[in-house]
């Protein structure tokens, strides 16, 4: 026994549209009034109504997939925002590719190539350190996040991570802490580079010491900052704070810092992560919310998706300082605890 397979004209019969009506609410135009939208989707939930995504990505010439490339996804504030620009894709009929670059140029290069090959819709790239000049010459739309790419006039979706770490040195500094430690990433990626100049920065102007055995670039992961981290407490003059540029390698500062029942050391993280605000004492953070990032991310690719032209101008979003104990302890405290 074979079935007629439900069309799309069946589906705008249904609700009473046209077929190009019913194919917008379907993609997930918002343009389309609310009750047209909910007498096509109860239409489509009637008749059982499944798109054809090989025969759309024929028509079309592309793929119903987005691309998403980042640095690694272990680390927390990629983990959500790949899974915030999947929610708002599905909707939309599209469905996602993830894949890390795994800090490396020549996998970078492959990766982004391995998904053009693949006539994907779009890509979300987070770059890390590849030149991105290829990508004047391909039509695929693509929007970066969180990092400036190399070698290509793009619009970016970040933060303005100068300031924001410029603001943490002066927190810190002003509950009595002179000797402020940095956990960071590597310099060639800028957004370190950004973090480490607010850091520096702010330093000079409050005419703080700038000791090069409290500063560990080249953190790569919650590992290598949990062991620079026991090698800075262990100085003849510890850091009495401690600034890590990035989420992951908050989670490595925490874990030494607990493990040697530090608590009394200030600390301020550039980025939530999970369980930041039930440790004790919580951990204060520099929030650059990575859902909100993802969300305009993948806004500014559905309309390059729909034909718009092309946008150079970066999207900044604020980031706001939540005190949740650890990064206001005063220096008083850490000294005495260390003594």
């Amino acid at each position: 026994m074979t079935t007629t397979p439900i069309r799309l004209r069946d589906v705008a019969l249904a609700a009473g549209t046209s077929t190009k009506t019913a194919s917008r609410v379907i993609n997930g135009d918002p343009r389309v009034a609310l009750d047209t939208r909910q007498r096509v989707q109860a239409a489509v939930d009637s008749l059982g109504y499944q798109v054809d995504l090989m025969a759309r990505s024929l028509r079309k010439g592309v793929d119903d997939t987005v691309g998403i490339i980042v640095p690694t996804i272990g680390d927390p504030f990629f983990a959500t925002a790949i899974e915030e620009i999947e929610q708002m894709a599905l909707p939309r009929g599209v469905n996602l590719l993830v894949a890390s670059n795994s800090r490396n140029p020549d996998i970078e290069r492959k990766v982004v190539d391995g998904l053009l090959a693949r006539r994907v819709a779009g890509l979300i790239i987070t770059p890390y350190s590849t030149d991105y000049s290829f990508l004047e010459r391909v039509r695929t739309p693509v929007v970066f996040l969180d990092r400036h790419p190399e070698g290509i006039d793009a619009g970016v979706v970040l933060v303005d991570d100068e300031a924001g770490a410029h603001q943490v040195v002066h927190h810190l500094a002003s509950y009595g802490h002179r000797r402020i430690a940095l956990m960071t990433d590597g310099l060639t990626i800028k957004t370190s580079r950004l973090r480490r100049e607010g850091y520096l920065r702010a330093m000079n102007e409050l005419k703080l010491p700038i000791d090069p055995d409290l500063q560990a670039p080249g953190c790569v992961d919650a590992a290598q900052a949990e062991a620079r981290t026991h090698i800075m407490l262990d100085l003849p003059s510890p850091p009495t704070a401690i600034f890590s540029a990035r989420s992951e390698t908050s989670l490595g500062v925490v874990r030494a810092l607990h493990h040697r029942r530090r608590t009394d050391i200030a600390f301020v993280s550039f980025g939530d992560f999970a369980t930041a605000d039930v440790l004790i004492p919580a951990i204060s953070v520099i929030d650059h919310d990575p859902r909100l990032l993802a969300r305009r991310a993948m806004e500014r690719l559905a309309d390059r998706m729909d034909g718009m032209a092309p946008d150079h101008t970066d999207i900044v979003v604020p980031v706001r300082l939540i005190a949740r104990g650890s990064g206001e302890q005063p220096v008083a405290e850490a000294l005495g605890a260390a003594s």
